[in-house]
């Protein structure tokens, strides 16, 4: 089902948030788009809100670029789908990937249920993700 304009408008907002959040390194805020029981996935795992905070310190500083949502609303649950591009602050090296997110409306607005990326390799296939630092946590660290 399409969204409405209201909400296009509003998950747009939140996915914008994200990607202006993280280049940011803002990650009280980046937590806040998520519902309590909000998880993110990539390299194989799953973190909850309490474990993204180590993986963002983790991940290498840049920006994100992404495109709007390609949105499926039902309700108050949606999915969606958003392509972008990574340029670490450091290096300059890019990232393409996409994220696959489950949303739901809240009293505080729409927020992310679950997000997930997926990796677009240079060898033509994808993945979930390699680690990109050996410090970075998994579940239950």
């Amino acid at each position: 089902m399409s969204a409405s304009i209201d909400d296009q408008s509003a998950i747009q907002d939140l996915t914008t948030r994200y990607a202006t959040y993280l280049g940011r390194h803002e990650v009280a805020a980046l937590v806040e788009l998520f519902t309590a029981d909000g998880t993110y996935h990539a390299f194989d795992t799953e973190y909850s809100m309490t474990e993204f905070p180590a993986l963002l310190e983790a991940a290498p500083r840049g920006q994100l670029i992404v495109n709007p949502p390609l949105l499926d609303i039902e309700g108050d649950n949606g999915s969606g789908s958003q392509h972008y591009v990574f340029i670490d602050q450091r290096t300059h090296e890019m990232r393409l990937a996409w994220y696959d997110d489950l949303y739901r409306r809240t009293p505080d607005g729409w927020r992310f249920l679950r997000r997930s990326t997926t990796f677009l390799r240079r060898h033509g296939g994808t993945d979930q993700g390699r680690d990109h630092d050996p410090a970075r946590p998994t579940t239950g660290d």
